[in-house]
């Protein structure tokens, strides 16, 4: 999946109603938030990423990395009409991006996103 621009969250109230309103699960590098939403037209993905990340280069390289998760793994999100924000925490940018990839889909499945290991 290609992560174009329309697939981008920009309104900060929409930032809030996942927060609100979302169900969120914490693993040791991401926090990954969750809203459905049935009168979006696609999926819309936030990052969030704060200033204890680290510095900016940093929390570049660290946006980059869950882009590119995101973009992998992201057919089989592809067609569900939901928000997703995934939001860093302090100490991923030392983590490697398999470290990475493996915290964030352990929280994808634990919020039913992605299929178990196993299944299809």
């Amino acid at each position: 999946m290609r992560l174009s621009r329309k697939h981008s969250m920009t309104q900060r109230a929409d930032f809030s109603t996942v927060r609100q309103n979302g169900r969120a699960k914490a693993g040791r590098f991401v926090v990954l938030s969750t809203l459905e939403e049935p009168g979006l037209e696609h999926l819309m993905v936030g990052i969030i990423t704060t200033r204890k990340v680290g510095k900016a280069h940093d929390r570049n390289r660290v946006r980059r990395r869950i882009r590119a998760i995101i973009s992998r793994h992201g057919d089989h999100l592809d067609g569900q009409r939901r928000f997703l924000v995934t939001i860093p925490r302090p100490g991923c940018a030392d983590a490697t991006y398999a470290e990475l990839e493996k915290d964030w889909l352990k929280q994808a499945r634990r919020l039913s996103l992605l299929p178990q290991p196993g299944e299809s």
